[in-house]
């Protein structure tokens, strides 16, 4: 199907907003009225310039407060209508969106609106033009598709037609029974289709739509169910996204428009409209790499862990560290050295690495090119919103040197050790990747698209200097677990933070070893614990091992949860987790405590 995307979704100018629609791929845009008004092109240059670009002018909108009102207004509205027509011919747009009226004049009177709109579609066919009649969810009058449409089928003029919009319908809360009535809309009289998603907070449905839309798959509406019935009708015109959002407004414009149109991918898959390769589940965590520009921190943190630095890179800067199933590379080249010290690339263990690949580059995600000698393993690789670099390994090589088929990435390592005997970190349990401010929901429709995780719901986490967001998604059996956190604005310090959660059966020992190998631990203050004895019954002397190795207790409806932190080196800390009994989150209870620790032994070292 065709796609399209209005301009009120990206940022910049309109020349800017044009030129990002059609480097994502769009078919065609709809010119948002501000966006021309604010332009220094005349409405030839625009119609000249969306041609050079492959862009079809689909929409010229919004129209408002048009229908059901005093004949005296309503003379006036002909008079802008006939100057909004001869606009639009000049643009080269064919369909208007006039939205449902919020004017205090506006009466309820479905005759009263169906007549005056089918003396507006005289004035459009006059100057071939269609109208588009669309139920704003906050209509003073007219405020749902169903009521929006009785009026079109009143009117029953050829040039006029209904426009659905998913925010607008789906955002009243209806229940998919009462979406059934749109599969007795003609096709041809849907003139257009807009969508967008949403969450779901409570707050005034005005406020919610101009400041929270989002692209379909970041939210929590049923848009493709909605797709799947306009689809049925018979509607032959395009997907078109109409997403107002202050993030998006502030972020550049050509990753919005990247997003968007990844948005709509996914979506025409999900709705059977398009065809794209298969999504491969990922099996596992390969490895995570750190860089730093200085090995002996972080060295030293892994060996109070109980890593064992076990291979060398054949030709890179790169030491390989392990314990039980837990990989972790470490690596100190020249390119590295500003950024200072994070995680910059997972490994993840894939049963097809090869389709992984065309599934990422399908969905738009960057292929990442990388500088190989002869002999080195020849691993695909994509780029994160974040950054992040996403190696797609060979499920079951990683732990054996020498896998000749398919490509064995621990290949490219010589051995310089052995991993330790009974080891008390058994794996990676999740990784925790920072976004920045404008990638959070990108993030997740990132993930959820182009590696087939699930995404969980989001949790807004309170900081002692603002408020968190953090999102996980997870396989189906927690092989691989990421939580992606955002802070709540641009400058907001808790972003830059990462860390990597080691799994152990016993995170007491765990805790203690590190320790005494000579570990600093993130102290947790004595109120934490004290709040534990009111809010659980623990076995003698528990609570007191909890205060004194600063661990963090949870439980769920599954089991429970057991957690510490160390201290920080450069952008990353670690995280000791105990999972007992199917315990499926990940502590957010207890992040508004490490959060305050963690602020507080910055302020006390000045890192």
């Amino acid at each position: 199907m065709r796609t399209s995307i209005a301009t009120v979704c990206l940022s910049g100018s309109l020349t800017e907003k044009l030129d990002a629609a059609a480097r994502a791929g769009f078919d065609g845009v709809e010119i948002f009225e501000n966006d021309l008004l604010a332009s220094s092109l005349t409405p030839e240059d625009i119609r000249a310039r969306c041609a050079d670009l492959g862009l079809t002018v689909d929409l010229y909108q919004p129209m408002r407060d048009m229908e059901a009102v005093p004949e005296a207004e309503f003379a006036r509205n002909l008079r802008r209508a006939r100057h909004k027509f001869e606009l639009m011919r000049r643009l080269g747009a064919e369909t208007v969106l006039v939205c449902s009226s919020v004017s205090p004049q506006a009466v309820d009177d479905d005759a009263l609106a169906a007549e005056q709109l089918r003396r507006l579609a005289d004035l459009a066919g006059e100057s071939g033009v269609r109208v588009a009649y669309e139920a704003l969810a906050w209509g003073r009058h007219v405020s749902t598709w169903d009521h929006a449409w009785r009026i079109v089928e009143a009117a029953a003029h050829p040039a006029l037609g209904t426009c659905l919009d998913s925010f607008h319908i789906l955002s009243r809360g209806g229940e998919p029974k009462d979406l059934e009535g749109i599969a007795a809309i003609p096709g041809e009289k849907i003139f257009f289709l807009q969508l967008a998603d949403a969450p779901l907070p409570a707050m005034d449905v005005l406020q919610w739509s101009r400041h929270h839309r989002c692209f379909p798959g970041q939210g929590g509406f049923d848009v493709a169910g909605l797709v799947r019935r306009v689809l049925a009708t018979g509607y032959d015109g395009p997907l078109s996204l109409e997403v107002f959002n202050d993030v998006f407004r502030q972020a550049e414009a050509g990753p919005t428009a990247v997003d968007a149109r990844r948005s709509l991918l996914v979506l025409q898959e999900e709705v059977g409209a398009t065809s794209l390769p298969a999504p491969v589940v990922p099996t596992g965590v390969a490895f995570a790499e750190l860089v730093t520009p200085d090995a002996e921190p972080l060295g030293a943190l892994l060996a109070a862990l109980g890593f064992t630095r076990t291979a060398r890179h054949r030709g890179k800067p790169v030491t390989l560290w392990e314990q039980g199933e837990a990989r972790i590379l470490v690596n100190t080249g020249p390119a590295v050295r500003r950024e200072g010290t994070r995680l910059a690339a997972i490994g993840l263990e894939s049963p097809d690495p090869a389709a992984a690949a065309r599934r990422a580059e399908a969905l738009l995600a960057p292929v990442l090119p990388r500088r190989r000698a002869p002999g080195d393993a020849p691993l695909d690789a994509v780029a994160a919103p974040d950054g992040t670099e996403l190696f797609f390994c060979a499920a079951g090589a990683a732990g054996a040197a020498g896998h000749p088929e398919p490509p064995d990435w621990r290949a490219d390592f010589e051995d310089i050790g052995a991993p330790p005997p009974g080891a008390g970190i058994r794996g990676i349990d999740h990784l925790a990747l920072t976004q920045p401010w404008h990638h959070f929901d990108e993030a997740a429709l990132f993930h959820r698209g182009v590696l087939g995780l699930r995404a969980q719901d989001s949790v807004d986490v309170a900081d002692p200097y603002g408020l968190m967001r953090s999102r996980a998604v997870t396989t189906p059996d927690g092989s691989v677990r990421i939580a992606l956190t955002v802070g709540a604005a641009p400058t907001d310090d808790t972003v830059h933070a990462q860390h990597i959660a080691l799994a152990t059966d016993d995170v007491v020992a765990a805790a203690r070893r590190f320790r005494d190998a000579g570990g600093s631990l993130l102290p947790v203050p004595a109120n934490y614990h004290d709040d534990l004895a009111a809010r659980f019954e623990f076995a003698d002397g528990e609570l007191e091992t909890y205060r004194d190795l600063g661990i963090l207790y949870d439980r769920d409806a599954h089991g429970v949860f057991r957690h510490c932190y160390t201290r920080t080196v450069g952008r990353v800390f670690v995280e000791l987790v105990q999972r007992d009994g199917g315990y499926r989150g990940y502590g957010a209870a207890n992040a508004p405590v490490r959060l305050a620790a963690q602020h507080a032994v910055r302020a006390l070292t000045g890192g």
